[in-house]
Parts: C-alpha cells; structure tokens; sequence
C-alpha cells in the first residue's frame, strides 16, 4: 500500500508511520513542523529498507492538494490539525482554517489522485459535547452537540468526508479518538496529563490535579490507536467508530499508577477545578471491535510504565 500521513511527524502519527512501515508499506508524511519533530521520525528516515520520505508542508497551502496528487497515494491517513481547545475558543478562525479548510485540501487532492480512502482523525471527546452520566460509555448514536469549535470542526470535517463519498466515491472512516497516551507526547502546552505527569514525577516535582482527581477519561495506548488505523485502511469504510478502552479512569487512579510505576510515594498537588471541564468521559468501542476488528491491547499499568520508560531514556 502507498500511504500518505498529514501530521506524521507529531505523536499519534510518528507512531502511525512507524506502524505501516513495519508492515511493508510505502509511507509519505506532510507535516508543517508547527507541532510536530523531526526527531519522531528519526527510525523511518534511518533505516534505508523503508519506503519513506518526507515532505514540510502546510495542509492549509493549496499546493498540498496538488502534492497528493502527484504522489497518487491509495490511502490517506489525515492527522494535522489544531488540537487545542483553548486555541479553538480564542481563535476559532484560525481552527477552522487548519481544521476545516485544510482538510478540503487533503480531500481535493486525495480526490484527484483517485485515492481509494481517507482515514481521518476525529475527536471522541468533542464531538458529541456534553454527555450525561447515564449516556457512558458514549456510542457513535449519541447526538453530536459539540460545545467548542475545536469539536465544531471535527464534526463538519467528517460531515465533508461523507460528502465525498457521495459525490466522488472516495471512501472513508473516521476514528474518534479517546484520551491517546503514549511515547512522544509532547508534555509542554496542552498536552496530555500523562506526558505532564511523566515529566514532572521524573524531574523530582509535584504533579497537580485540578479539582478533586475524581473525573474521569477514558485513556487509550498510542500503539492500539495506531492499530486502529492501520485496520481502518481496509475496513469500517463509511463509518465513525469511537477508538477507547470503554472503561473510566480517575485522574487520581492514572496519578497512583505512574507514580507506582516511577516510585514516587508522593501525592499530587490539588488545585481549584478548571472552568467548563469534563466531570466524566469514556467511548464505547463496539463498533470498531465489530467493523474494524479492533480492541485495545494496552493495560493502563503497561502502557503508563512504557510511558515512564520512554521520558526517562529521553533523559539519559
């Protein structure tokens, strides 16, 4: 399969490339750099048996669609975007130009190539906006309310990914992912609080919980996510399908895990709750298990160690 990955240099789809390539795959990653490093692609562009190369692109320049259609890669795995929700409610213009309009680039382009399929990803814990606690786990049924533009612009991006493959036959699946941890997460800015606390536990400081460390999310292992990609390739065509555990996690059970797995016997440091964050929050994955043939591999406590593994060799 020749395969193209927007954002595959950041730390869902670095691990994606890394996946396909140990498939046997060709692989070509656009990525602007904005978030993304070169670093985490440093065994896909070292090892000279790889199909691999790479090219510096921004998905919101017109030139990208024109790329993909050169390369006329039979699937598209979309993963650039404007993650931050924070981002998202002060500039929701600026979300909506990454979000939106750069994937109606990568879907003209994928179109004129005459790719078979555009693997995108979406955001399970946006799209469907404030769930009831009686609703959990989440399945794909649930209305999708989004509160925030950054979960606004996942929705009308599959919106268009439907569109496409009623007018132009270009396929699609689109994965809504979970809280994914995992090698790679950037733990600077908004990033996930399993890099946040992985940094902070090895550098010998206290981790802080916002509120009561009693919400939960549902957390998925970087590696089952790109599972779930590699399969969405060839099967759930037409569909979204939720990519988590279906199982809650407390913030003060995943900070009791990976202090275990650190040892650190400390607690956390507790703080005010943030403004309009999540009590609860868990996908029902049914569905992947059923069309994609997925489930997650990863327990938390194996996943949180690899994770403490990794930041500690960064350090070394």
């Amino acid at each position: 399969m020749r395969a193209l990955v927007t954002g595959g240099a950041g730390f869902i789809g670095s691990n994606l490339v890394d996946r396909l390539l140990a498939e046997g795959h060709s692989v070509e990653v656009i990525d602007n750099l904005s978030t993304g490093k070169l670093a985490n692609l440093a065994d896909a562009r070292a090892n000279r048996d790889h199909e691999f190369s790479f090219h510096q692109m921004d998905v919101c320049d017109p030139s990208v669609s024109e790329l993909i259609e050169r390369r006329a890669p039979e699937v598209v795995f979309h993963l650039a975007a404007q993650i931050d929700v924070r981002v998202s409610v002060s500039d929701p213009v600026l979300d909506a130009r990454i979000n939106v309009l750069g994937t109606l680039n990568v879907l003209e382009g994928a179109r004129r190539a005459g790719s078979r399929k555009v693997v995108f990803a979406s955001s399970g814990g946006t799209i469907y906006g404030d769930v009831d606690a009686e609703d959990l786990p989440v399945t794909e049924a649930h209305p999708q309310h989004p509160v925030a533009p950054y979960g606004v612009s996942k929705k009308v991006a599959t919106d268009y990914l439907h569109a496409y493959r009623e007018l132009h036959q270009l396929e699609y699946t689109s994965l809504a992912l979970a809280n994914v941890y995992g090698p790679r997460q950037d733990p600077h800015g908004e990033a996930g609080v399993v890099a946040i606390f992985a940094g902070k536990l090895l550098a010998g400081e206290r981790c802080k919980v916002f509120g009561t460390g009693e919400q939960t999310r549902d957390y998925v292992y970087v590696d089952d996510v790109a599972d779930a990609f590699w399969r969405a390739a060839d099967r759930g065509s037409g569909l979204l399908c939720n990519i988590g555990t279906g199982t809650e996690t407390s913030v003060n059970q995943l900070y009791r895990s990976m202090a275990d797995n650190a040892g650190v016997a400390e607690g956390p440091e507790y703080a005010p709750s943030r403004v309009g964050e999540l009590d609860r929050s868990c996908l029902d994955a049914s569905r992947a298990k059923l069309h994609l043939g997925w489930e997650p591999f990863t327990s938390l406590d194996s996943g949180t160690a690899a994770v403490i593994d990794w930041f500690r060799a960064q350090g070394d």
